[in-house]
């Protein structure tokens, strides 16, 4: 078994990897004040519960970016995106019937132009060419809005275009929460897709690409009204497209002030006290276990913005191109960017609360090294090591035991199946646990993982 990446594991895995990472640190006494009570008895949360509820203060669409819980604003993201491929796959069914439309008209003209000398088809009628697949897929009609335009949208009143807007809107799961009332939801066993923003991805990106060499970049100033613009146009749920033509300053400004922002930050206030112990000498281990106990949005997105941190601070210092030309270093080295980046991802107090602005020397010292650990060390914090995944097994033998064997084969693909398993079927989970209910697990796979058999102590 090789480490392997966090956001690899499925997400039941992830699940029970923040509940055992969560008993480590309760022994360390680093966060007590948390629970790992699953069935939620009255006044208790468990820490899946806890660390989602940071994020479930709104329900709003608009704005869509700024100001707004980090899962609402990939849920917004999502919508726009679903909404934007329905607009396109409409426009090319529409840009299908003009074609379909133009081809009767011509061959029409030329029918009545040529008179008797017309050459017929050999059944007597006039050879036309076929209709667009587009129409004769009469499954895309139901997605047509009566004899509505797609082009006629931009034409409608502002009251009708955002009721519109506001049923595409409506489609997603996340943005009902009646769906989920009384329901447990259950744990897929595939990983769990990436959650970053499209804001937080496409200014990484531009800078990434555009900003690198900008010596000063995140502390020089930007243009206020440029900013505002771009921030208005992400605010309205639009498809922004960062080129190079933007100004690097301006995008930098953008990054931060969404960070600024968040109501909640990358790293939740009630682990503010336990990332700051980390600051001192030999806790990376200790680091890592609260990295594992963050949401997957916040822990996605915090990987996203490090990876594109410990790019600029590999950028910081002057080099030489191969003809020997001087390639000037932006001067952000992983202490600078922490000392700018800290405050906004950890935050003792909201924004506006009395003393929220007031720290003391020691805590912005100890932001500022946490930082920075996280942004040299990001590659190693955000793996799981093999043992840790054999721990996460190990529970989930004892709380899941009918989804092992599935877990097994995706780590093992080269172990052989069962031998009654049919070898051309889909090894879905839902097949794997009918092995697992007629006893079938496979001996040599097991022979292969014996840890399962020791007790993980919780």
């Amino acid at each position: 078994m090789q480490p392997v990446a966090l956001q690899s594991l499925s997400e039941l895995e992830r699940a029970s990897l923040q509940e055992l990472a969560l008993f480590w640190l309760q022994e360390r006494l680093l966060v007590g004040h948390l629970s790992l009570d699953r069935d939620g008895s009255k006044g208790i949360k468990s820490i899946r519960q806890k660390l989602e509820s940071f994020s479930k203060e709104r329900k709003d669409c608009s704005p869509h970016t700024f100001g707004v819980p980090l899962p609402q604003v990939i849920a917004n993201d999502r919508a726009c995106r679903q909404l934007q491929e329905a607009v396109g796959k409409s426009r090319r069914l529409c840009l299908e019937v003009e074609a379909t439309v133009t081809r009767f008209r011509a061959q029409r003209q030329r029918r009545l132009g040529m008179g008797t000398s017309c050459i017929w088809a050999p059944d007597g009628g006039f050879p036309e060419e076929p209709l667009s697949p587009a129409l004769l897929d009469k499954s895309s009609w139901s997605q047509r809005r009566g004899a509505m335009s797609v082009d006629s949208i931009t034409d409608l009143s502002d009251d009708t275009s955002e009721l519109l807007e506001a049923l595409q809107l409506s489609h997603p799961h996340e943005l009902d929460p009646r769906r989920s009332r009384g329901k447990k939801k259950a744990l897929s066993l595939n990983p769990i897709s990436w959650q970053v923003p499209r804001i937080v991805d496409r200014c990484c990106t531009h800078l990434e690409t555009h900003g690198l060499q900008t010596v000063g970049i995140f502390r020089v100033g930007s243009s206020k009204k440029r900013v505002q613009q771009l921030r208005e146009e992400f605010d309205r749920g639009l498809d922004v497209f960062l080129d190079e033509h933007q100004s690097v300053h301006d995008v930098a400004a953008l990054l931060k002030e969404f960070l600024r922002d968040m109501p909640d930050p990358l790293i939740p206030r009630e682990l503010y006290s336990a990332f700051l112990s980390t600051a001192r000498p030999a806790q990376l281990d200790t680091l890592q276990l609260l990295l594992f106990l963050l949401p997957p949005c916040h822990s996605d997105t915090l990987l996203r913005l490090l990876r594109f941190l410990g790019e600029v601070a590999r950028h910081a210092e002057s080099s030489r191109d191969p003809e020997g030309r001087e390639i000037p270093g932006n001067k952000m080295t992983a202490s600078n960017l922490a000392t700018v980046f800290g405050p906004n991802i950890l935050q003792k107090e909201k924004p506006g609360e009395k003393d929220a602005g007031a720290l003391n020397f020691e805590d912005s010292a100890a932001i500022i090294l946490v930082l920075q650990r996280l942004i040299e060390h990001h590659h190693s914090l955000f793996m799981v090591s093999p043992e840790m995944q054999c721990d996460v097994l190990r529970r989930l033998f004892q709380t899941d035991p009918d989804v092992i064997e599935y877990l097994l084969r995706r780590k093992f693909p080269d172990v052989p199946s069962p031998e009654h398993e049919d070898p051309g079927e889909d090894p879905a989970p839902s097949g794997w646990t009918r092995s697992m209910e007629r006893g079938s697990v496979s001996s040599e796979l097991y022979s292969n993982v014996s840890f399962l058999n020791l007790d993980v102590g919780i």
